[in-house]
């Protein structure tokens, strides 16, 4: 639609349809904390809304005093091999091509290894210690290795999640279970959101094998939903005005569809009527908050080097800008920013493959968590790096017998990591066996994961709940407990 004349002549009901996916689609995607509040209130009371109805969006206050405002979750989709980053196991190299024992096979379940033909696969990368808490670290890593010190690594982590699907599902959502609330859909639910000009949650993605339910509200109100931003151009699609609309014509068209959204949660009570309110106030306010957040002209030349936003190969150069706006987005309050790299499911080609991710992600990580520290934000903002499960010490010869060595999910024992907002950086939690394969100290399930997250936030997971259909659920689903070992100070 190129002039707003042709909008004028739509009725109400056909602009709204038009609008679905620009301007009311962020609207409706976004819908973020913070903006009923933010949006008129004395007009919202007008309307007859029940008494705390505004304060649903706004800013809310924690179980208790939290470390943590806001969250930098990124999340590597595939499921990364922990045996070539971040677990050493020397011996995996005495045992390299060596069969799989009969004692290690009986009971173990693979997406597409052949047990009678597995053999062992020794990592080919080395690793050595860094920093004052001599953390190993592969050499595929070397930025992040300059910044273990400030790193929390569990080693220790286990999920039922077998398949990617179900492995997102629990690593986002708490539960193997489809149509329940993200991480960022729950804590923008417990604490509501500090920014007013840009969503509470949002979502920058590089690659497109993951799925929208990674950042869903689910049965939460739909103000809890992630909203996804592009890192260049234009930020939301259809965001900005038709030519010949003018900010005065913008604002009148959406005055005098408030006042009838209005009407229709008068006479029908229903809250997402309220949200839809909030979300067109959004919109508008975020047609000139979104272009400032991507324009990187007023950072320095040794900000944008650091990041590596000038490097020649595009998904490098693309994760470099999406870190960097991390920052930025923080900066603005949005509560909880989701950082999404999604190639790193590798069967085959691992030794290729990974070096190349690693290229990706290592500088504009280890970047962000110096400028984060450079700035005052380290202590107040939780950075987490993790995937949905780990992959085996075995190869995965499922796959043509001509292909270059990979390795199957391995949901027993895998890594992440977290830093800042209260995590006591510079250790490493929990131990694998020998070869990898099972836990043997401190396990760490994903949804003691999600408690300790909460936690941070000054949440209890116990108590952050929602009640649907005659149950109440929570993120931690039935299970969970905090890591007080990842705490910086003990509680």
């Amino acid at each position: 639609m190129n002039d707003w004349r042709e909008l004028a002549t739509q009725s109400r009901r056909g602009f709204l349809t038009s609008t679905a996916g620009g301007i009311g689609g962020a609207a409706l995607a976004s819908l973020l904390a913070g903006e009923l509040s933010a949006s008129e209130p004395s007009q919202h009371e007008a309307a007859g809304m029940p008494a705390g109805e505004d304060g649903r969006f706004a800013p809310r206050p924690p179980h208790f005093r939290p470390s943590a405002t806001h969250c930098i979750f990124i999340y590597l989709y595939g499921g990364i091999s922990q045996l070539d980053l971040f677990d050493p196991k020397p011996k995996l190299a005495e045992l390299d091509g060596q069969p799989l024992p009969e004692s290690l096979a009986a009971n173990v379940r693979f997406a597409f290894v052949k047990k009678d033909t597995a053999r062992f696969l020794a990592s080919p990368r080395k690793f050595s210690r860094h920093g004052q808490c001599g953390m190993e670290i592969s050499e595929l890593l070397p930025h992040l290795a300059g910044c273990v010190d400030e790193i929390a690594l569990v080693r220790s982590m286990h999920t039922e999640a077998f398949n990617h699907a179900p492995g997102e599902l629990m690593t986002n959502t708490g539960t193997l279970a489809s149509g329940h609330p993200s991480v960022g859909a729950w804590l923008s639910y417990g604490l509501g959101s500090e920014s007013t000009d840009l969503p509470g949650y949002v979502v920058l993605i590089l690659g497109e094998r993951i799925k929208a339910y990674t950042w869903s509200n689910g049965f939460l109100p739909s103000v809890h939903q992630g909203v996804r931003l592009g890192s260049q151009g234009e930020p939301v699609h259809n965001l900005h005005r038709p030519a010949g609309m003018t900010p005065a014509i913008d604002r009148s068209q959406l005055d005098a569809i408030r006042d009838l959204n209005l009407l229709s949660y008068r006479h029908l009570g229903d809250p997402e009527i309220a949200a839809r309110i909030a979300a067109y106030e959004l919109a508008f306010r975020m047609q000139s908050a979104a272009p400032e957040l991507i324009d990187l002209s007023a950072e320095t030349a040794g900000t944008l080097n650091s990041y590596g936003t000038d490097r020649p190969d595009a998904d490098a150069k693309t994760f470099a800008t999406q870190c960097l706006l991390a920052r930025r987005l923080v900066e603005r309050g949005v509560r909880f920013v989701n950082l999404i790299h999604s190639n790193w499911d590798q069967h085959k080609d691992l030794d290729r493959d990974l070096a190349r991710n690693c290229l990706v992600v290592d500088q504009p990580i280890a970047a962000l968590l110096k400028d984060l520290k450079q700035r005052g934000l380290f202590d107040t903002t939780l950075v987490v790096v993790c995937t949905e499960f780990g992959r085996t010490p075995v190869s995965d010869n499922g796959q043509k017998p001509d292909m270059p060595n990979g390795r199957d999910h391995h949901p027993s024992a895998f890594s992440v990591w977290m830093a800042g907002g209260g995590v006591r950086g510079g250790q490493v939690i929990g131990q694998t066996d020998e070869f990898g394969w099972n836990v043997v100290e401190d396990p760490v399930h994903v949804n003691d994961f999600h408690a300790t997250i909460l936690h941070l936030f000054g949440l209890d997971h116990l108590k952050l709940t929602y009640r649907f259909k005659g149950r109440d659920f929570r993120l931690t689903d039935v299970g969970g407990k905090v890591v007080h070992k990842l705490l910086r100070s003990v509680s």
